[in-house]
């Protein structure tokens, strides 16, 4: 998993499968993170193939911390497996999600990213 932090945007890439195994990997990331109020959570699934209950509630549980620190999370580059789930669940109506990080890119400064393995 990489983790892209910048002062307004924290940009999360799971990779493979958001199953138990993926979902506490993403939880953990989420949880090692010091939110600021305003901030941007970015969650690109583009290689995320396949994702489970396990993977949902790391997705629900991020939201929830992200809401509860007054940032905004989004979901990008959802593949269609991905989407499936979302939409079987109706959290495709929960989440914000976009198409991709150039859609995001327009209301947010990329001067200064870190990226944290």
């Amino acid at each position: 998993m990489t983790l892209i932090s910048e002062r307004q945007v924290v940009l999360f890439k799971p990779q493979g499968r958001m199953d138990l195994e993926g979902g506490m990997a993403l939880s953990k990331k989420m949880a090692e993170l010091l939110p600021e109020r305003d901030q941007l959570w970015v969650i690109d699934l583009a290689e995320v193939d396949f994702m489970d209950s396990s993977g949902l509630v790391a997705l629900v549980n991020g939201f929830k911390a992200a809401r509860q620190n007054g940032c905004r999370l989004v979901l990008c580059n959802v593949q269609t497996p991905v989407r499936l789930v979302l939409e079987i669940t109706k959290l495709d109506l929960v989440f914000e999600i976009v198409d991709n990080q150039e859609e995001i890119s327009g209301f947010v400064n990329k001067s200064s990213m870190l990226l944290v393995r």
